[in-house]
């Protein structure tokens, strides 16, 4: 299956995606959108680091920034995820194959050790 996804954009996903403080960052957005203050308070590190992983998410459309007087709220942009998924869901039937292979070696050696105790 060939994805339709562009890919300079996937490319620019998946490495937002590669860092753990940014997952981090978009998990804590599921629940709603958030201050960067709010946002920075349970990693160990300054704002201005926070708000260097917020600019890359936001590069790569993962989030979005609002402003509401002194507020500048984040939300999660999900979209570009989903076009992860679709991407790694071209690569099902490979895996699938290769599982179902390796349910077959293992019924295989399964039953080698079954005849072999058997004999014993």
């Amino acid at each position: 299956m060939v994805s339709s996804v562009s890919p300079d954009r996937l490319s620019s996903t998946l490495a937002a995606l590669a860092d753990p403080t940014r997952r981090a960052i978009l998990a804590r957005l599921a629940s709603g959108e958030t201050s960067v203050t709010e946002l920075a308070k349970p990693f160990r590190m300054s704002l201005p680091a926070v708000s260097k992983h917020l600019k890359v998410l936001e590069r790569a459309g993962l989030i979005a920034r609002g402003r509401s007087a002194q507020w500048r709220p984040c939300r999660l942009d999900a979209g570009p995820m989903r076009e992860v998924a679709e991407f790694v869901e071209g690569y099902r039937h490979f895996w699938d194959e290769s599982f179902g292979r390796l349910d077959d070696y293992l019924i295989e050696l399964q039953s080698k050790e079954k005849k072999r105790d058997r004999k014993s």
